[in-house]
């Protein structure tokens, strides 16, 4: 097989073919280009030069009958690399197709030198020839608005023009000088046509073009673009420049971006990943970096949007991840980061300085104008930001990294400040500044003021500390033991280690201090940093005065006074192990100073003087436990003070604290004496702070003391302090004392306090003062007032209260007077009380009627009371109503109370009350009405009818025994179907009788 060397021609043969179209063929310098059928369409175009019709036909006329010839004509005699490096142009009649065809636009052209139509042919023409066969790409729908530049060069770059079988670039150079100098005619006449500008600019892209044409003379086409055609259509050139610029590479390309990023700075992540993109050679992390803090500092002042929706931070984190990345190429070494501090922190102090001196503004005096920094404004008036070199791509001075995070990261960003201060640090151990980079651990754990912070930190410092220590232990183990550096290497270990212990033995500390910060206010979290501490006394207690000095009062969370008094205890206790000497004096002071403090709430001052009495008295220091009780309540020469001022500080309102009343009347009583104890009670109720156990304890106490009638006036000073529902209670027991005090020795005032009591009393809290009021005349009065008062007993109380009364007022009535004087008192109940107790009452006075022997007027009472009983609801009713009429009735009187329960029956059955009944039978089961039905086939007086009526019943199924009650009755068994189908109404009469 021959190598593709010998099968490749010479090239001087394949020179030989150019140049083809320069200069421009003509039937003078080619004779072959009219041949004798082209003499009509010579004449023609001769005899009419002026007219566009006749010029378009003959091109297309040429150009098809060109396009027919090349389809039928085959390639036998040319070579594979012939036609690869001609293509179009392989075979002869293709060159001198272009030759004719170029003869044929010229002269056209010569007449028509502004047809757009004209040259777009054209040029598309020698384009097929020279760029090859162009491949058209599918496109899905019409093509939108251009859109923004990052997704425009996406876009672009996929439809960027693709071509098959191209002129080489090196053997076909003149066919390629000549399709870019037609090019630059037609932009000559026609130089504001953007299309002419693109499809141009398009050849530049192809690859087989030229490099004296794609690189300098591709630039310079881009740049004349630019300067011919109108601002708003620039964004169509500057998608392909850009695209240009990013094939190209190097200089050309940060020229061409640098320039673009000065008009639309949103495509500078886009610059910035080409930048550092890992194709490419010369990589510049300064100037990305430079570019994407720019980026970011423009964001976080509103004047752009980050692409794809990013935030300044993200933007910013971006920024300093390619710091990380790139340390030694972007930032500054450590003795050029502590210069600039010092720098700027002794021009902070000099400022600060001459703002100290300068001198106030007076309305006499001189104005003087203080020149500032210039100022830079844009067209539309805003103030621009002054130049600043970190911001300056161009610029090849590195940047202070720590200033920036501090200012525009730190300062900007505080809730973000876990992941600035590790990326700080991993810059400063990319540059291996171990030391600087431990020192901003440090400051970024003093600074947190997050957990999440806190902990981002925390852990990136320990697994810097890991790293460092496994990087030493195995730098020892490769040193040999006679080696020089390896006691320096273990006493580096050594110190490593001890320094990452020591910060796990600092982290409970270290988290402390970052609630602490976020919160100094915080109560709880003081407590656990107290017991953090552990035994060490003296952290402790600078940890206490620390806290006190620290927390807002008003701001304080809960408990603040109880820290006062664990700091008060801590020294009476002897410390945290309670082997030091117990300071009592002390405590005291911690006390003293407590009492000072602008508590939130009057009973935190209340209750740090109450563990202040009770310190006094663990010690057996009752007299000082009075004395500081009686300083704590000290009332002032004004005691008409709101409780709930809050405007007020607390100790102003102290005085009327009942907490602190309260421990100070239980110290008396424990410690002090009757008349010390008298005085502080009646303090209390002079100040109007008690409440009802209060009158309770101070009357116990007098009682207990033997003062009975004192006791009794504080009772009465009680009832008039409070009203009901907390003056019953203390006439309830008020009541009961001077009952069980006099008895009936002072009847008269003791039935004045009866009805002092009941005057106002409410009706839901009465009953009990009347029955202790009737028990009062029953055993020491008269039988009749007491009567009186259970019959106004029944009136007063509540309604849900009067049934229960008036059984009692009958039970009384019935013990005092017999049965007979309870008639009336029946009669009124049945007037008063509702209907669904009216039937249990009628039922207690119809057996009363019943033992009297007044049968027809116990009947009447059931009659009366039937028309309130539902049968379904209240069966109990009627079986004792069916019971009393088998004892005491005749057949008449049955026969009544039956038609009586069929009309009720009617009366409830409506569906409200008939679902109601369902439900009451529901749950009764079928065991109660099994054993129901078996009571009444045992019935004597059903038995006795039975057998009057000759064993024939009459099957009657009473109104209650509906389809749907039978739904829910259980199932019988067949010996018991007759017993099941029995009616307990069911009057049986004989055959002779109906």
């Amino acid at each position: 097989m021959p190598s593709v060397a010998s099968a490749r021609p010479p090239i001087e043969t394949i020179s030989s073919y150019f140049p083809l179209t320069n200069p421009v063929p003509t039937p003078l310098t080619h004779p072959e280009l009219i041949s004798t059928s082209d003499i009509t369409r010579e004449e023609d175009l001769l005899r009419n030069p002026f007219s566009f019709r006749h010029w378009w036909t003959a091109i297309q006329v040429s150009k098809d009958s060109f396009s027919a010839q090349l389809k039928l004509e085959s390639l036998p005699d040319v070579e594979p690399a012939t036609l690869t490096l001609l293509g179009p142009l392989a075979s002869p009649s293709s060159r001198s197709s272009l030759q004719r065809l170029t003869y044929l636009y010229e002269s056209a052209l010569a007449q028509f030198p502004r047809s757009f139509k004209l040259w777009k042919s054209y040029l598309h023409m020698r384009m097929s020839y020279v760029c090859g066969k162009f491949l058209h790409k599918k496109r899905a729908g019409g093509k939108k608005k251009f859109p923004e530049m990052k997704d425009a060069l996406e876009d672009e770059k996929e439809d960027l023009e693709e071509w098959e079988g191209a002129l080489d670039g090196a053997i076909g150079y003149e066919e390629w000088k000549s399709l870019i100098a037609t090019f630059e005619r037609a932009l000559m006449w026609l130089p504001n046509l953007p299309r002419l500008w693109i499809l141009y600019i398009s050849i530049f892209f192809h690859p087989e073009c030229p490099a004296p044409f794609c690189f300098t003379h591709a630039r310079r086409t881009f740049d004349r673009a630019l300067r011919t055609l109108p601002p708003s259509l620039h964004s169509r050139i500057w998608v392909r420049y850009l695209l240009w610029a990013e094939s190209t590479g190097g200089s050309s390309c940060v020229a061409v971006y640098r320039r673009y990023l000065t008009v639309d700075p949103s495509v500078t992540e886009h610059y910035v990943s080409l930048l550092l993109a890992p194709s490419n050679s010369d990589k510049r992390p300064l100037e990305a970096a430079k570019l994407l803090l720019s980026l970011a500092r423009k964001a976080q002042r509103g004047e752009i949007v980050g692409s794809e929706g990013r935030s300044p931070y993200q933007l910013f984190v971006e920024w300093l991840e390619v710091v990380e990345k790139y340390a030694e190429e972007v930032g500054i070494d450590v003795d050029e980061t502590v210069m600039n501090q010092e720098a700027r922190d002794k021009l902070s102090a000099e400022t600060t300085e001459t703002d100290e001196k300068q001198e106030p503004a007076s309305l006499n005096g001189p104005l003087i104008r203080i020149s500032g920094p210039p100022v830079a404004v844009s067209k539309d008036g805003k103030v621009l930001p002054p130049y600043d070199e970190d911001e300056d791509p161009t610029s090849s001075r590195k940047v202070d990294v720590e200033k920036i995070v501090e200012k525009d990261g730190l300062e900007v960003y505080k809730d973000q400040a876990g992941r600035l201060w590790t990326g700080l640090a991993t810059y400063w151990i990319k540059r291996a500044e171990f030391e600087r980079a431990v020192s901003t651990f440090e400051r970024g754990l003093k600074g947190a003021l997050t957990v999440r912070d806190f902990t981002q930190i925390i852990d990136a410092y320990a697994e810097f500390s890991e790293s460092v220590i496994s990087a030493l232990v195995e730098a020892l183990a490769d040193l040999d033991d006679e080696d020089e550096d390896k006691a320096e290497t273990e006493k580096e270990a050594d110190e490593r280690m001890r320094a990452f212990e020591d910060l796990m033995d600092r982290r409970p500390f270290l988290l402390n201090d970052v609630l602490l910060r976020r919160n100094p206010n915080d109560v709880q979290e003081w407590e656990k940093r107290v017991a953090l501490w552990g035994k060490n006394d003296e952290k402790i207690v600078e940890t206490y005065e620390r806290a006190i000095k620290t927390i807002i009062p008003k701001r304080a969370t809960a408990n603040f006074h109880r820290l006062c008094i664990e700091f008060a205890k801590f020294y009476e206790d002897g410390g945290s192990t309670g082997q030091a000497e117990k300071d009592v004096d002390s405590a005291r002071k911690i006390f003293e100073r407590s009492t000072k403090i602008n508590f939130r709430a009057v009973e935190d001052l209340a209750e740090v003087w109450c563990e202040w009495s009770e310190m006094e008295l663990r010690h057996d220091n009752y007299d000082e436990a009075i004395r500081v009780m009686q300083r704590a309540a000290v009332i002032p020469k004004n005691p008409k003070v709101d409780y709930h001022d809050h405007s007020l500080p607390v100790q102003a309102r102290l005085f009327k604290s009942l907490k602190l009343w309260s421990f100070y009347v239980d110290l008396e009583e424990s410690v002090g004496t009757v008349e010390t104890t008298k005085a502080v009670y009646d303090k209390i109720l002079e100040l109007r702070i008690a409440n009802a156990q209060v009158i309770i304890n101070y009357a116990a106490f007098l009682e207990e003391n033997k003062y009975f009638e004192e006791s009794f006036k504080v009772y009465e000073r009680g009832v008039e302090l409070f009203t009901f529902p907390v003056a019953f209670e203390i006439w309830n027991i008020y009541l009961s004392k001077f009952v069980k005090r006099y008895g009936g020795n002072k009847i008269e005032r003791t039935r004045d306090l009866f009805e002092q009591a009941l005057e106002q009393c409410p009706a839901k809290f009465c009953k009990p003062l009347y029955l202790m009021y009737a028990q009062l005349e029953e055993e020491h009065g008269l039988a009749k007032r007491a009567m009186n008062v259970y019959e106004r007993a029944t009136q007063a109380v509540a309604p849900e209260d009067r049934f229960e009364m008036y059984t009692i007022y009958i039970a009384k009535a019935a013990e005092n007077f017999g049965l007979p004087a309870t008639r009336p008192i029946y009669e009124r109940a049945l007037e008063v009380l509702p209907d669904k107790q009216t039937a249990k009452v009628c039922i207690r006075f119809a057996q009363l009627e019943r033992k009297l022997g007044e049968i027809d007027r116990a009947r009447a009472i059931y009659a009366h009371a039937s028309q309130f009983c539902d049968p379904r609801v209240m069966p109990d009713f009627w079986k004792e109503w069916y019971d009393f009429e088998i004892e005491t009735g005749s057949e008449d009187t049955f026969r009544e109370m039956l038609r009586i329960k069929r009309s009720v029956q009617a009366q409830f059955n409506t569906e409200a009350s008939f679902l109601a009944a369902q439900t009451i039978s529901a749950r009764k089961g079928a065991a109660a009405e099994l054993e129901k039905e078996s009571a009444d086939a045992a019935d004597p007086m059903a038995a006795m009818e039975l057998e009057a009526g000759g064993g024939k019943q009459n099957m009657f199924v009473p109104a209650t025994k509906t389809a749907v009650a039978r739904q829910d009755e259980p199932e019988k068994e067949p010996a018991d179907e007759q017993a099941a189908q029995q009616n307990e109404d069911e009057i049986h009469i004989s055959d002779d009788e109906a």
